[in-house]
């Protein structure tokens, strides 16, 4: 009887284990997949707006935005990410969030 219950034991620890890790596996490749499209967002605009002075103004604004998580919405971002958009189209699928913490890392 104490044999089956320490394989059973042992079986479930295995069970618990691989889907523990397999939890990681995805949550890891969710983790990088949103660090390098940040990434990529951040490289673009730093070889394009680095000494823009609308952008360079918006930096404020942009902390704000991306420590509400995009709750607070100031007048100088709204305009370096209307202006980054209208200078760089590659840009313009990415994300608010994702230009406004570029602009934060110039």
């Amino acid at each position: 009887m104490t044999t089956l219950r320490l394989l059973t034991a042992a079986a479930l620890l295995t069970v618990a284990a691989s889907a523990s890790a397999t939890s990681f596996v995805y949550t890891t490749d969710a983790v990088v997949g949103a660090v390098k499209g940040t990434s990529d967002v951040t490289s673009d605009l730093s070889s394009s707006f680095g000494d823009d002075k609308i952008v360079l103004a918006a930096r404020e604004d942009a902390a704000s935005f991306v420590a509400t998580a995009g709750d607070l919405r100031g007048a100088r971002l709204e305009a370096a990410l209307a202006h980054i958009r209208q200078q760089a189209p590659q840009l313009q699928a990415s994300s608010d969030l994702q230009l406004a913490q570029s602009i934060l890392v110039l």
